[in-house]
């Protein structure tokens, strides 16, 4: 048996995170993926980028801090592989490539940007694959900061994939007008028509979470119905309240609830009854794509 360490940086608009798998190695068997560690951090780039075009000089040393951080946390761990990737915020920072270029000379840590397909790419080599059925139709959705991204599977296969900038930093900032909403749902409408037993699978920190609040078990799906009643409730409630009395931190109680609304209106829109969360999202597709030499 060999196990072997890998890492995922994951740097969102929202928040950034750090994954370490165990990749354990044993002859004639299946090569096991073990999560290690999660470190998250809720630095919130897309706050600066969305409003002002560039990454504050705070959060730039907020984020170089990290970087440094993680590097000396993979070392700890005897990590010998890494990718680090970033997404929304930092593609449209007018100032990320400089950013970019300080974080490796100050810290080591190297940064990809990459685009929303090439995001859904990565998050599709995950272990996605072994919940969806080739005689069933589902609509993934991962929801950052940002951009949400929406991939489309029918008969086992990607169909069709797309980013649209509807984010939860985005929202709470009130920079998603009518117009985007629009442009969603009728490309949702035409590129699910006439997918037989279509249901969502969704993914990212917030739909976990109220996965995790609906007391249901692991496996086990959350119903349309159910969310959106608690997308109505969590409105219901004020700031303090839900960190209070939900027990939410701070930087998850305001964006759960745009979270919510994406996936209770992309349900409503191309009706569907069920969202599976399997507990997955680019960060575990960055460690297969690193196993599988697939970057």
């Amino acid at each position: 048996m060999k196990v072997r360490k890998y890492a995922a940086i994951d740097i969102g608009s929202n928040a950034i995170r750090l994954l370490t798998h165990n990749v354990i190695e044993e002859e004639g068997k299946d090569t096991l993926f073990r999560k290690s560690a999660l470190v998250r951090l809720p630095i919130r780039l897309g706050e600066d980028v969305f409003k002002n075009g560039t990454i504050s000089k705070r959060n730039e040393e907020r984020l170089l801090n990290a970087m440094k951080a993680f590097q000396l946390l993979m070392e700890v761990h005897g990590v010998e592989k890494y990718m680090a990737c970033a997404t929304s915020a930092m593609r449209e920072a007018d100032n990320g490539p400089l950013v970019i270029d300080n974080i490796l000379e100050a810290s080591g840590v190297h940064i990809q940007l990459i685009d929303g397909e090439r995001e859904a790419s990565i998050i599709a080599s995950t272990d996605l694959k072994n919940l969806i059925r080739k005689d069933e139709a589902y609509l993934y959705i991962d929801v950052g900061g940002g951009s949400t991204e929406f991939t489309v599977f029918s008969e086992g296969k990607i169909k069709i994939s797309e980013s649209f900038k509807i984010g939860t930093v985005r929202l709470l900032n009130g920079m998603v007008d009518d117009s985007m909403w629009d442009q969603l749902e009728l490309w949702l409408k035409k590129h699910v028509k006439g997918l037989p037993n279509l249901s969502i699978i969704g993914s990212g920190g917030n739909i976990n979470k109220l996965h995790k609040m609906s007391g249901r078990k692991e496996g086990e799906s959350l119903s349309y119905i159910w969310l959106r009643a608690q997308y109505h409730f969590l409105k219901s409630l004020t700031f303090e309240e839900r960190v209070s009395e939900l027990g939410l931190n701070p930087d998850r109680a305001d964006v759960i609830i745009p979270a919510t609304q994406i996936f209770v209106s992309s349900a409503k829109w191309i009706g569907a009854k069920k969202i599976h969360v399997p507990k997955i999202g680019l960060s575990d597709g960055i460690i297969k794509t690193l196993y599988y030499n697939k970057d």
